[in-house]
């Protein structure tokens, strides 16, 4: 992987859009040196993944998929379609991607609060939005450990 890929460049690992309403723990902004900045810039790739995992998580509480799941987002399916909208992403194939890393099927019910499951579904959106993941597990670890705090 390259320094040149926005995600990691941007310590933004989950490719998140800046939105001035989010005051995310070491947001600095839009990202720098593009175009067209879209996306947000972070301070260190803890806290980039803080935010990704903190997403995940507050997506739990949000209107899931009529007939899919529970009630709420609690799917694969249901986090994969919210955080990668098929308008831009080929959705299908990221939701098998990440339901195949946490060894559910894509419509079964997951606790996201669980640490283990978020380390793992933040893990493999890191690795599709990046097409790797370059950070130790201890990084990214502890990303999900400030994002359940």
């Amino acid at each position: 992987m390259t320094s040149g890929n926005r995600g990691i460049r941007n310590n933004n690992p989950g490719n998140i859009d800046f939105n001035p309403r989010n005051d995310w723990q070491g947001q600095l902004g839009y990202e720098q040196g593009v175009a067209k900045p879209r996306f947000a810039r972070f301070d260190s790739p803890e806290n980039g993944i803080r935010a990704l995992a903190k997403l995940l998580i507050n997506y739990r509480g949000k209107d899931g998929m009529p007939g899919v799941g529970g009630k709420g987002i609690d799917t694969v399916r249901e986090t994969v379609s919210r955080w990668a909208p098929g308008v831009e992403n080929d959705t299908e194939s990221y939701i098998k991607s990440v339901a195949r890393a946490l060894g559910v099927q894509a419509n079964q019910p997951i606790d996201i609060r669980s640490r283990d499951v978020l380390l793992v579904i933040t893990n493999a959106i890191i690795k599709h939005e990046n097409g790797g993941n370059p950070y130790a597990p201890s990084v990214v670890a502890e990303g999900v450990r400030r994002a359940l705090a």
